[in-house]
């Protein structure tokens, strides 16, 4: 552009305005122009509000499941389906070489014939394994269900062209619509039901209807196992001695009484899940880890979350681990002064852990002793089946229906958890509580299960987001106070525990802190699933486990090479776990005082404390 010079005989500043001024031409068929403002909608806050409101209530009668990332996946599969003539042509080979062993073995079963199943069921899956389901003609009938179930896998798996998550959804969604017409799940087509109903004279359907009753009492007034006094908190689970030495808004910290003359140096810092109540890990006597832990020494502390309500909806990660973890830590460190901690979390906790754990590093802290994660997973790419309910139209729906109210609710929390295992949770559960007339007899573990908790709606919508979704913290980019941190900056030993059959955070997703981390790191594997696993007393029967160690200079061992070539040792994990800890350990000291009031933690309750009573 050339500058007008003030001094110019040609222009002056007067025509320079006049001509900035008018009005350019504009086509006819421009409908704003060229210098109108971007368009922006004039109640942008009105409009947001009314499609979240309307997610929020859809939520209440979809489990919290988006409609839309259903719809998305069923879409990329029969589109691609449809453009891929080869694989129809597959489906149909697969139908008939499949049928004309189905068709031989039905009719040698007419003529009373015995030939082997063509088609053997999952390991898993134990619906037609009583004799009854031999006899003609539910042995065909089971036969032709598991064919259709077979066929539908290869239908749904395989598919060039469609995204691995939106596969996995679409053959996720068929496994649960077949088991819901299996025709163990029909009382007249399941022959176990009609044995016991014609041997008890229907009284199994009497029984099973007033567990119905019950059900459906329990769930409209909120009545659960826990409110028998027999596993009621304090009473019968949560009775190990102790004091809440420390409260915020967020915590209780409990410190258990010692029960031996000297205890280990160095305390425990038991950080469990939010999304759960802390007695899991001290349970009735006999299967308390807690309790354990405090027999053979150890001075235990145990964080108990606060039940958050909606006045906690902007609590968030960063408030989970200053006023969680650190906080935790830094009252430790007041009661037993100048020695460092022992850290274990469990589930979500030992990834919360994870998280304080290299912030600490980064910043030079070294009051960690060691850190042990319990089924707790640092690289959420190979997260399980979960990963069925986490994409980004699924956090969006989830976040619109937790905005609603300020938290996530326990049951629609649980829904996603049953489906994924909905053989057992569901549908085994229906058939023998109302069809058979069978009731569970409550445990402590059951009565654990049903004091399901909430989560803040800021913290889990960046739970999901920051780890499940993008997968930030096995990549470096997990921000922890402005700046990433890195689980390489961890230099505590590690020990790490997985569950064989754990389908909340599978085995080798936790094994893969070996990997991520530049430190020492031991690894044993159980058996059991994400719980049951966990709590393995000593003493507790068919219980095995493998347990090496990996040095920071030693060679990478891919996870089934190291199930393979590590041995096996029968009995409770807990006993090899806990001699790690002494390994780690300086020795042993008396026990200290319970809290330190001069230091500004006094014991202010008796444990298990108030948190875990929160409705």
């Amino acid at each position: 552009m050339t500058e007008l010079s003030p001094q110019s005989p040609k222009t002056d500043r007067a025509t320079v305005a006049t001509k900035a001024t008018e009005p350019r031409p504009v086509h006819p068929m421009m409908a704003v122009p060229p210098t109108s403002e971007p368009f922006t909608a004039p109640f942008p806050i009105f409009t947001e509000s009314t499609d979240r409101l309307m997610h929020a209530l859809q939520g209440r009668f979809t489990m919290a499941m988006s409609p839309a990332s259903l719809m998305l996946a069923y879409l990329d599969w029969q589109v691609h389906l449809a453009n891929s003539p080869g694989k129809m042509g597959e489906l149909a080979q697969n139908a008939l070489s499949k049928a004309l062993p189905l068709s031989r073995y039905a009719l040698d079963s007419l003529m009373g014939r015995t030939d082997p199943d063509p088609f053997v069921p999952l390991a898993q899956d134990s619906r037609f394994a009583s004799p009854e389901w031999q006899r003609f003609p539910y042995n065909v009938m089971s036969q032709a269900f598991l064919y259709t179930e077979q066929w539908w896998h290869y239908a749904t798996t395989g598919v060039r062209g469609v995204g691995k998550h939106r596969q996995q959804v679409v053959s996720f969604a068929a496994r649960q619509l077949l088991d819901m017409v299996s025709p163990s799940n029909c009382p007249w087509l399941n022959p176990d039901v009609l044995k016991v109903t014609a041997e008890q004279g229907g009284q199994n359907l009497v029984r099973g209807w007033q567990n119905f009753c019950d059900d459906m009492t329990r769930n409209l007034t909120g009545r659960d196992y826990s409110a028998d006094d027999t596993y009621a908190v304090g009473k019968g689970v949560a009775v190990t001695p102790g004091k809440v030495v420390f409260r915020n808004r967020l915590i209780e910290l409990i410190q258990y009484a010692p029960a031996t003359p000297d205890v280990h140096a160095e305390p425990i810092l038991i950080v469990p899940a939010w999304i759960m109540k802390y007695y899991i890990l001290d349970l009735s006597p006999h299967n308390s880890m807690v309790k354990w832990l405090v027999s053979k020494g150890h001075t235990v502390f145990m964080i108990s979350w606060k039940n958050p309500g909606p006045e906690d909806r902007d609590m968030g990660m960063a408030d989970y681990r200053r006023q969680g973890v650190m906080a935790a830590i830094d009252a430790i460190n007041a009661i037993v002064p100048g020695q460092k901690v022992h850290a274990a979390g469990y589930c979500l906790g030992g990834t919360l852990l994870s998280i304080a754990a290299a912030a600490m590093a980064r910043e030079g802290d070294e009051r960690l002793a060691s850190v042990t994660l319990l089924a707790a997973q640092t690289d959420f790419e190979d997260a399980g089946e979960i990963m069925l309910f986490v994409d980004e139209s699924q956090v969006t729906y989830l976040e619109d229906v937790m905005w609603d109210q300020g938290y996530l609710d326990a049951k629609q929390m649980s829904g996603a958890f049953q489906l994924l295992r909905s053989n057992d949770l569901v549908w085994s559960r229906m058939v023998r509580q109302y069809f058979l007339g069978q009731t569970d007899h409550a445990n402590d573990l059951m009565a654990w299960n049903a004091d399901a908790t909430r989560m803040p709606y800021k913290m889990h919508s960046e739970y999901l987001r920051r780890l499940f979704l993008n997968n930030m913290l096995s990549k470096g980019r997990y921000t922890v106070e402005g700046r990433p941190i890195a689980l390489t900056d961890i230099r505590a030993p590690i020990c790490a525990v997985g569950t064989t059959k754990d389908h909340v955070a599978p085995w080798k997703s936790v094994y893969k802190i070996g990997i991520l981390t530049d430190t020492d790191s031991t690894f044993i594997l159980c058996n059991g699933g994400h719980n049951a696993g966990i709590v393995s007393e000593p003493g507790h029967k068919h219980r095995s486990y493998q347990i090496a160690t990996r040095t920071d200079a030693d060679k990478y061992v891919d996870p089934d090479t190291w199930a393979a070539l590590t041995p096996k040792h029968e009995g409770s994990w807990w006993e090899a776990w806990q001699e790690w800890l002494v390994s780690n350990s300086t020795g042993k000291t008396q026990p200290p005082a319970m809290g330190a009031a001069e230091r500004g933690y006094p014991a202010v309750a008796d444990a298990p404390g108030l948190y875990v009573l929160m409705p």
